[in-house]
């Protein structure tokens, strides 16, 4: 996993996040799909991979980011 992560630039996956973690953006997907899982309306297996889709930037970058500060400290 720590190849992988350090193998993904930092610009990449901004970009990732900013488009395929946020589209569509009226409002962001990824918002819409969070709030139906509060509320336990994500029962349909599209919604499910619709949520995997557009979650995988935001935890790549969060596990990144977890890395680098581990790796500093």
């Amino acid at each position: 996993m720590e190849k992988l992560l350090a193998s993904l630039p930092w610009g990449i996956l901004v970009i990732m996040c900013l488009t395929l973690g946020l589209a569509p953006f009226q409002p962001p997907h990824i918002w819409e799909k969070l709030q139906m899982l509060m509320r336990g309306e994500l029962v349909r297996p599209i919604d499910w991979f619709d949520l995997l889709l557009h979650a995988t930037p935001w935890v790549l970058l969060g596990l990144k980011g977890m890395y680098a500060l581990l790796r500093k400290g």
